[in-house]
């Protein structure tokens, strides 16, 4: 074909033209690097033991939550109420014995022998005390008070004429050792228990 003088340079064929520059090959390859990293991870964690978290039970919203279990022992104490009236009435349980005002009951032979039996050791107190002086003599009386339940609340000196209080503090503290006697006939007694001290007599 004879050159045309208005167009110098010679047109190619498209068959022989070079492709055209494509930029979108470098995102792909970029995409698919990524995409391999990513799965790698994914299965360096999964190989490595660690089991995944268990997912988050659900509650149904049919099924109440489970009540806790009460333990009886973990109640507190009731609040102590104070009756403020004037008047308060106490239960036979609740009182004691050695608090009521009067006594109305009467012994028994039981405990009269068991008082006289206590008077009776009580003379070791009189028998020391003649070591030191072997002219102490006299007469000496306890006042006792014997609760409905046998408990012994007072034991008091009533009287005493041996000049001295060694020998009665010492028959005092020997009914109180005793602490309990046989229990009396109808409630609680005071009962008078006299003793006397002669040398060689009981």
């Amino acid at each position: 074909m004879p050159p045309n003088p208005s167009n110098p340079k010679p047109s190619v064929p498209p068959s022989m033209r070079a492709p055209p520059t494509n930029n979108n090959g470098k995102y792909v390859l970029a995409l698919l690097l990524l995409g391999a990293g990513i799965a790698g991870l994914f299965a360096l964690k999964t190989c490595s033991g660690q089991p995944p978290p268990a997912p988050t039970p659900v509650a149904s919203a049919s099924v109440p939550p489970p009540t806790p279990t009460l333990v009886v022992d973990d109640l507190p104490l009731p609040p102590v109420i104070e009756d403020a009236g004037p008047a308060t009435t106490k239960t036979a349980s609740n009182v004691n014995p050695c608090e009521v005002r009067s006594c109305n009951g009467t012994t028994t032979s039981e405990l009269e022998s068991a008082l006289a039996f206590r008077a009776k050791q009580a003379h070791r107190c009189y028998d020391a005390a003649l070591a030191n002086d072997s002219t102490l003599q006299g007469k000496m009386e306890l006042q006792l008070r014997v609760a409905s339940n046998g408990n012994l609340c007072a034991a008091d000196i009533a009287s005493n004429d041996m000049g001295t209080s060694s020998v009665a503090t010492c028959v005092q503290n020997w009914f109180r050792a005793a602490g309990h006697f046989p229990s009396p006939h109808g409630g609680c007694v005071d009962a008078k228990v006299p003793i006397s001290f002669v040398p060689g007599g009981r």
